[in-house]
């Protein structure tokens, strides 16, 4: 991944300086530098309040009723994963904070689950059938509440920053759909070629 950033910053200062716009760099650099620190600040607030509402969401017990009805789901998605083990619970919280649209809670919550599915993939350093659906499934999550996005479009002053949630909900289920069937076709291809070495 670093090799792709350092790649991408290079071919642009390249491409800048082969067309006499290497001044561009410079600016760019520290307006992207001020225009970071500047939503950044204003997104405290939009997080912050999201992060009080999950924690409010937690002691009034929704997140409980959420993860009993992820359950199932998260079971059939994860078969090799032990319901009682604690990746599950793991996995259960990072899609419940999916699909509240609290990104910046689901990260450490992501990360805690592919930790937890390390120690069932004991010390081999090849990805698991579970952490590849993990990953396609954190990346493509449904997401009822786009908060953080929300949050953006009310940081450049947006007439109707809500106004996104419904093509939100139709875009982030058509890609949760699409990463399911594509995850699902890709682990079935790899077992038919796993039967057929076994067999030669």
């Amino acid at each position: 991944m670093n090799f792709i950033w350092f790649s991408l910053f290079m071919s642009g200062i390249i491409v800048a300086a082969l067309t006499g716009r290497i001044h561009m760099v410079t600016e760019g650099v520290l307006t992207g530098a001020k225009d970071g620190v500047f939503i950044s600040l204003g997104l405290i607030s939009v997080i912050a309040f999201w992060l009080g509402m999950m924690k409010i969401a937690e002691e009034s017990g929704l997140i409980q009723i959420l993860s009993k009805r992820l359950r199932p789901f998260a079971t059939w998605l994860y078969p090799s994963v032990p319901s009682d083990h604690p990746a599950m619970g793991a996995l259960i919280a990072n899609m419940s904070a999916n699909i509240l649209g609290l990104g910046n809670a689901a990260t450490p919550l992501g990360l805690k689950a592919m930790q937890e599915l390390q120690t069932l993939n004991g010390t081999s350093d090849v990805a698991s059938d579970a952490m590849c659906t993990l990953l396609a499934m954190n990346t493509a999550s449904l997401t009822l509440i786009p908060a953080t996005m929300i949050g953006l479009r009310m940081e450049f002053h947006s007439k109707n920053p809500g106004e996104i949630i419904g093509s939100t909900i139709l875009a982030t289920l058509i890609a949760t759909g699409a990463a399911i069937i594509l995850d699902r076709f890709f682990r079935r291809t790899e077992q038919i070629r796993c039967r057929r070495r076994n067999r030669s």
